[in-house]
């Protein structure tokens, strides 16, 4: 039983690393097989097609994003610092969830649907209780901080494409980053500037 589970760890290690560069049609079951060092059959067995273990690679990634840090609707510019600092330590990871966008229909993962429901009510208690500005509706509010928080990420067609310069500049875009969270959240400038 130990060395089924050491080889599925194998399997989903490599093919986090061929799903980021490739995406799912780009893939090849074959160069994962190799880099897992494992028989192309394993790979059917345990996860049945390519399709699923993609999205088993992805749910396993995004479960640790969710289990690493808490949503923090008190603080939404440190949580947007939180996301940028993880995205730019994980990079691979954005590159999956833009594989996943490009490349299925508009479907989502239950357990992202889940937690985005999740931080939008939360957002919305955090401003019925006037911790957060209703300038934007919770929704609203929680996407334009992800994208602030992921868009220098190597992915992203406006950040670091456009302004390489950019990339070597990590603190000062956290900043800028948490600043603007702050101001869509309603915070006034003195909290800001912490």
């Amino acid at each position: 039983m130990r060395n089924a589970e050491a080889t599925k760890e194998k399997i989903l290690e490599a093919a986090m690393a061929e799903f980021s560069a490739y995406g799912i049609a780009g893939a090849r079951v074959d160069r994962i097989a190799k880099m897992a060092k494992c028989n192309k059959n394993m790979i059917y067995i345990y996860f049945e097609n390519k399709e699923q273990l993609f999205s088993t690679v992805l749910e396993m990634h995004l479960t640790r994003v969710y289990e690493e840090f808490a949503f923090t609707p008190e603080d939404l510019p440190g949580y947007a610092a939180r996301v940028f600092d993880f995205m730019m330590a994980n990079p691979d990871l954005m590159r999956l969830m833009t594989w996943f966008t490009l490349e299925q229909k508009t479907e989502q993962l239950d357990q992202r649907k889940e937690a985005h429901n999740r931080k939008i009510a939360e957002l919305a208690k955090a401003q019925e209780a006037g911790h957060v500005g209703t300038d934007f509706s919770p929704a609203f509010l929680l996407t334009s901080i992800m994208v602030l928080a992921t868009a220098w990420m190597p992915t992203n067609p406006f950040g670091p494409s456009i302004d390489p310069a950019s990339s070597g500049k990590t603190d000062e875009l956290r900043e800028a980053i948490m600043r603007a969270v702050g101001r869509l959240a309603g915070e006034p400038a003195s909290k800001e500037n912490r």
